[in-house]
């Protein structure tokens, strides 16, 4: 294993390559689609965040079952954790974006990607 690998299976429990690929992958899909799930039945954004601890613990067992991955690393869920939620925050903050410029066209204008404002 290069210094790397071994670094990042001390701190995270798999490989940089594996860590990539099931974060962005195999679960970053799943993260976009809670997101965007929860934007449009109008809950609250702290939701994704839940959702994202959860798809994260998933993801640490996937991670154990098919590459022999850490289970239990603090690290690699935390990670984990961490790019699920910005995942489907990006995605929650796209649909509301597009939800109240959709929604109440009079009252406002998009404003960029991931933004809305009032109109004059």
């Amino acid at each position: 294993m290069s210094p790397l690998d071994t670094f990042m299976f001390d701190w995270f429990g798999d490989t940089a390559l594996n860590l990539a690929l099931f974060n962005l992958i195999v679960v970053g899909p799943a993260a976009f689609a809670a997101g965007r799930s929860v934007a449009r039945n109008w809950r609250p954004w702290v939701q994704v965040v839940g959702y994202a601890a959860l798809l994260s613990a998933g993801l640490r067992f996937l991670d154990y079952a098919l590459w022999g991955g850490e289970l239990w690393s603090i690290g690699g869920y935390l990670l984990g954790w961490a790019i699920q939620a910005a995942i489907g925050l990006l995605a929650f903050r796209l649909a509301r974006a597009q939800q109240m410029v959709r929604q109440y066209p009079w009252l406002y204008r998009r404003k960029g990607l991931l933004g809305w404002e009032e109109r004059h």
